[in-house]
């Protein structure tokens, strides 16, 4: 672990020095939640709430996470960390956890904007608690597609072709989860999206440690 925060610790502070994935997502996810309030009926604002905030994170996210692997390829960083004497699953810990700390922080950022936009309180934990559980997921699939397509010449669109038909049922399990956190449900109607959110984790995350290895070396 200590390794991997190394890892980690090198992304923050080249991100720190260049400010390239946590603007461009703050920026692409703002203006999806612009466009889609303005183009929506203000009678169904509220019921494509939940659905608007998870499209703007998807998208925003899919871009932070292509970016960083080619940020990573065009400057040499990918041959760097291969050469050290780590673990490739230590690289892929370090990679996963600088792209979620990168996505989460942004997603506190954005989700009063959103509460404000929707006329919805300024913080609400349990959809916080959703976006923590849905992230790790996300950043674990998207971690080992976003280095198997920055191996492709046109990686911009193979990484939503590779991403979006496998991350379907987490996508679906945080909109409906969400969507109930905004409509005030019982904790009861909850659980059952977040176990589905929390076995997404799991497996994928598994598969994914396991994969990326052999990912990293083609």
């Amino acid at each position: 672990m200590r390794k991997a925060l190394v890892i980690i610790w090198k992304d923050v502070l080249s991100e720190a020095r260049a400010r390239d994935l946590l603007t461009s997502f703050l920026l692409y996810a703002l203006l999806a939640m612009l466009i889609f309030y303005f183009a929506l009926n203000p009678e169904i604002v509220d019921d494509a709430a939940a659905g608007v905030l998870w499209v703007a994170f998807t998208f925003a996210g899919m871009l932070g996470l292509s970016r960083s692997f080619f940020l990573e390829r065009e400057r040499g960083g990918i041959d760097g960390l291969m050469l050290c004497p780590v673990e490739r699953e230590v690289v892929f810990l370090g990679k996963v956890g600088s792209g979620f700390l990168f996505m989460f922080v942004a997603e506190l950022i954005l989700m009063p904007v959103f509460s404000i936009f929707m006329n919805l309180p300024l913080f609400i934990p349990r959809l916080v608690l959703v976006a923590f559980l849905a992230t790790i997921g996300f950043v674990s699939l998207g971690t080992l597609f976003a280095a198997m397509a920055a191996n492709t010449r046109a990686q911009e669109l193979m990484l939503p072709l590779l991403f979006l038909p496998t991350a379907v049922p987490l996508i679906i399990a945080a909109v409906e989860s969400s969507a109930l956190v905004l409509a005030g449900a019982p904790w009861g109607e909850i659980t059952s999206w977040l176990q589905m959110i929390l076995a997404f984790d799991a497996i994928f995350f598994v598969l994914a440690i396991f994969a990326f290895p052999y990912v990293l070396e083609t």
